[in-house]
């Protein structure tokens, strides 16, 4: 490939990765991000006070964002791009502490659809968010980030399982439990009050609740003799994340657009910060409230004049496995976009949506792609289905081509990085949604 990837964007997008161990913490990275570029924070609970032609963003569950930049003049439509902050991990169970054989282990349940073998032998930190409570009986939530290996989940050394690469399946609740400590004395919230006076600085404060997981330390690389791929746990989906965000702030600002990043989509997207609950059509009924119409009929108009690119990342065609892809639809790393296409409404495109972004491609200068499954395969879904249907606004569902899609480490095209960073900053500088 003679063109040359761009090795500042490919940075920060390794720095986001780094920094993200959870959606809470990729959530906080985007809010320093938007706020160093202008965005001004609104909290839900509080009146809004909007003005045309500034730059807002919200959060719900500290998970989920919302960030949107007005017009000058009326708000007539919105270029809208959707992602989801959430990947396929492994999570504690609340009473996760259990021994084994002299070994503290802690209880974990799996998170979406994992690919389980390769978290084996894997070095292991701990992230997430905890629930204290201090000595005057305020409660306080507060990230927490064990960024170094402090377990592992070890594999059975093949001469005692002959079989072990005859495919044998993994039992999560048996064979999945990391190890942590030779101890059969000590507990979680013994290891989480160490952890939090580590990275806070917290003393004597009561650990009430807290949601967390295991993830793996290795940082992101880039790989290949050329360094034509970026490898890193959780591209699926901060990648398309890390891309909207990048659009949005080097967009011209001169047209309403929204990036949307909801938690909870591989589970389904079934709760109040996911894309089937109500976060994003109670901004919209806001925006139309404070700078739109202020109608029902008017917030009817302003969906249907707006767009959604839905960004979640494609199956890739893989060099090992060509036969798992349709002939005339395997998309290339580092060939652009794929328009996601299911006839079956898994994803939300039609030939109105993708001709759009077809022509923003062409606009942009950037190669863009299909993908459908083999009619023999099953098909995912994304955000884009739900939100088409929970708010009706019309959507395309695109993604950038990777390899090993709910690894513990996927892979990516650094190239593609570029490729639709420029296709949506063309999107939202658009006059014109048609």
């Amino acid at each position: 490939m003679s063109e040359t990837f761009n090795a500042d964007r490919i940075a920060r997008l390794c720095d986001f990765l780094h920094q993200s161990p959870t959606p809470w913490h990729a959530t906080l990275a985007m809010v320093q991000r938007l706020e160093a570029g202008g965005f001004q924070r609104l909290e839900e609970t509080a009146s809004w006070q909007l003005s045309p032609g500034q730059r807002y963003y919200v959060t719900r569950n500290d998970s989920s964002l919302i960030a949107f930049q007005l017009p000058a003049g009326p708000l007539a439509d919105l270029r809208m791009i959707g992602a989801h902050t959430d990947s396929p991990g492994l999570h504690l169970k609340p009473n996760a502490t259990q021994y084994a054989a002299g070994w503290l282990q802690l209880g974990v349940q799996v998170y979406g659809g994992a690919l389980l073998t390769p978290w084996f032998d894997r070095d292991l930190g701990l992230a997430g968010r905890v629930h204290i409570r201090h000595a005057d009986g305020q409660l306080e939530s507060v990230l927490l980030n064990v960024n170094h290996a402090v377990a592992m989940i070890p594999s059975l050394a093949i001469h005692l399982d002959r079989d072990a690469n005859a495919g044998r399946s993994i039992n999560p609740q048996t064979q999945m439990a990391p190890v942590l400590l030779q101890s059969d004395t000590d507990k979680l919230h013994d290891l989480l009050a160490r952890w939090l006076e580590a990275e806070h600085g917290l003393r004597a404060v009561d650990i009430v609740d807290f949601e967390l997981g295991f993830y793996d330390v290795q940082p992101p690389s880039l790989v290949g003799v050329n360094q034509e791929l970026v490898a890193s746990a959780r591209l699926d989906n901060l990648l398309s994340c890390f891309v909207g965000l990048e659009a949005l702030l080097e967009s011209d600002a001169q047209q309403g657009a929204l990036l949307v990043a909801n938690d909870h989509e591989e589970v389904g997207s079934a709760s109040a910060c996911g894309a089937q609950g109500p976060f994003l059509g109670d901004v919209l009924k806001r925006l139309n409230a404070q700078v739109g119409g202020g109608s029902e009929e008017s917030l009817i108009q302003l969906i249907q004049s707006s767009l959604m690119i839905s960004c979640d990342n494609a199956h890739g065609l893989h060099p090992n496995f060509r036969d798992k892809h349709d002939e005339q639809h395997g998309p290339a790393l580092n060939g652009g976009p794929v328009i996601k296409i299911n006839a079956s409404q898994r994803y939300a495109t039609n030939s109105v949506t993708s001709a759009l972004f077809r022509d923003i491609c062409r606009a942009a200068d950037v190669p863009v792609q299909s993908f459908v499954t083999r009619s023999d395969m099953g098909c995912g879904s994304t955000i884009g289905p739900i939100t088409a249907t929970e708010v009706g606004v019309p959507t395309i569902d695109v993604g950038l081509p990777q390899w090993a899609m709910h690894s513990v480490r996927e892979t990516a095209g650094t190239h593609d990085v570029d490729h639709l960073t420029r296709a949506l900053v063309e999107f939202l500088n658009r006059a014109i949604l048609s």
